[in-house]
């Protein structure tokens, strides 16, 4: 019987440890543009949508966006101040929680913040999002959908049937009420209705400047929001 090709063994080593040697060339990429780029901006998500984030990235092409490994970047700038990259990165460090990212550029404050405060869009609510107004459908038909959808309507839970091949509500049925938690189903069928209430915004929480090492807070609350468990993918550019 031939050998398996698959029955080979492997000196440990002699293999890489890929996971640390990235996250090494993470700190050395942000620690080079501390020293390349004149500014340094954190930004935080909300209703973080990845083909939202690409597109800034896309017109933000002269700059350098890193999202995600919240804990690897902390470690890059500095944890305290004796730790830190440069003076005063310690307290830009304190701002990596959450959905948060770091913007390298050398536009100026006042260019990031035009562009930034303008950059709202709508897209569809995903389950945990917050429902912004009162929907509800009346009884009677709904034609905007065929009727092969008919048996997926009534599994997300709307009172539905089949008359004269037209898919039709039994009863008034409340979708959402504002300032509800949506569930799964809550925002499959928003979706399916074509109603947008989660908006896609960046809001700028701090800012570094590489040349006089100054830090300026823009938050206007404290930062409360706890390291996430797990480290989201990176996106850099």
């Amino acid at each position: 019987m031939p050998k398996s090709k698959r029955d080979k063994k492997i000196s440990l080593t002699k293999t890489t440890k890929k996971g640390l040697e990235s996250k090494q060339k993470l700190i050395e990429e942000l620690r080079t543009c501390v020293d390349t780029y004149t500014n340094l901006f954190i930004f935080s998500v909300a209703n973080m949508r990845n083909n939202k984030l690409k597109d800034i990235r896309t017109a933000w092409k002269h700059s350098r966006f890193f999202f995600g490994k919240n804990k690897v970047m902390i470690v890059a700038l500095g944890k305290g101040d004796t730790d830190e990259y440069r003076d005063n990165l310690h307290k830009v460090s304190k701002y990596l929680r959450g959905e948060v990212g770091v913007l390298f550029t050398n536009k100026t404050k006042d260019e990031v913040q035009e562009y930034f405060s303008h950059f709202k869009e709508m897209d569809y609510a995903r389950s945990g999002n917050q429902a912004q107004m009162d929907v509800t459908l009346d009884e009677g038909p709904l034609e905007q959908f065929p009727h092969s959808m008919e048996p997926q309507l009534r599994q997300l839970g709307l009172p539905t049937a089949l008359k004269k091949g037209v898919v039709t509500l039994l009863q008034d049925y409340k979708v959402c009420k504002e300032g509800d938690t949506l569930t799964p189903e809550q925002a499959r069928i928003l979706k399916l209705l074509g109603i947008e209430m989660a908006e896609f915004k960046v809001q700028i929480k701090c800012m570094w400047n590489s040349q006089t090492c100054n830090f300026d807070d823009f938050a206007e609350e404290d930062v409360t929001v706890q390291d996430n468990e797990e480290e989201d993918e990176d996106y850099t550019e």
